[in-house]
């Protein structure tokens, strides 16, 4: 029942759709959106998604609304009700006070002869035949109804807007897409330690700086911290398969030359693709050849990026 509500939402993608998307695009405001009971609760999540995707959007409870709450209302705002039967004595209340504001108001409504519906400019059907309910009454298809209007409209004003990828990630700078866009090496690869030894090192010295960077790698640096090579665990083993004794091997002796290295301000997924390109697990991190630390691929899987 509930699937079949959403899909004859697509019969009430109408003008007035059209016209509430061109209001609130125009408009200079934020957009307020009030409900009451299990309405309420969808009010909210649209709130929420509108502010996810570029519309700057904040909730109002319409039984709140007539005790001092309406004072967030602001002569731009554009006013959103959300009710099923658009007659409830709260919606009664509220929508005299709203129309006496002077903003617009937006109903998103399944009874398009109440109350709500004749005092709004511009009316969303979410009409529903029957709640999924068996008595048919506890809200179900209705506010999924309401919810799906709802992200229908958050989802036409991104593409008015323009709102893309990057901004997206803005908003949610802590998510998975957000660290994709900002997290760079040098964020990680400050939280690491630097393991470093001179060429001329000895093997015990690159074993015990191994040992207490716990990272299974060290960068060979000259005096001025200039990347000569690399010794990971995979040299050490190597080392020991080929050699009979290596008390007088130095650190020169066993390191890879010409190590892969990345930038600071490279992104860290871009450091996560050389990787991925390169079969290795981890990069030296340098600015201007001078060695900065290390950066491993669990860094990255620690932040959620993979």
């Amino acid at each position: 029942m509930e699937a079949d509500s959403i899909r004859r939402l697509q019969d009430f993608i109408n003008a007035d759709f059209i016209r509430a998307l061109e209001t609130i695009t125009a408009s200079k405001g934020k957009v307020v959106v009030s409900g009451i009971g299990k309405s309420a609760i969808i009010a909210k999540k649209v709130v929420a998604t509108l502010n996810s995707t570029g519309t700057p959007a904040a909730f109002l409870h319409a039984a709140d609304a007539i005790h001092g709450d309406l004072g967030m209302v602001q002569q731009d705002d554009i006013i959103i009700v959300i009710s099923k039967s658009g007659d409830s004595p709260e919606i009664k209340v509220l929508v005299p006070l709203i129309k006496n504001f002077g903003n617009i108001l937006i109903s998103i409504v399944g009874n398009t002869d109440s109350f709500l519906a004749k005092q709004s400019e511009i009316v969303l059907n979410t009409t529903v035949d029957q709640e999924a309910c068996l008595n048919n009454l506890a809200p179900t298809s209705s506010t999924t109804a309401q919810m799906v209007m709802g992200d229908a409209l958050a989802v036409c004003l991104m593409e008015m807007k323009g709102f893309g990828t990057a901004d997206f990630a803005k908003f949610h700078p802590g998510g998975a897409l957000g660290k994709r866009l900002f997290l760079r090496v040098a964020d990680l690869a400050d939280q690491n330690e630097k393991p470093a030894v001179t060429a001329g090192a000895g093997i015990r010295e690159v074993i015990v700086e191994m040992t207490n960077k716990r990272l299974g790698v060290t960068a060979v640096v000259d005096n001025d911290h200039i990347i000569e090579g690399i010794i990971t665990d995979g040299d050490l083993r190597r080392m020991l398969e080929r050699e009979n004794s290596f008390e007088l091997l130095k650190a020169k002796d066993i390191m890879t030359r010409s190590p892969v290295t990345v930038g600071e301000d490279v992104l860290a997924v871009d450091a996560l693709d050389i990787m991925k390109a390169m079969n290795i697990s981890q990069l030296i991190v340098v600015d201007k050849k001078v060695y900065k630390g290390i950066i491993h691929i669990h860094d990255i899987i620690k932040e959620g990026i993979i």
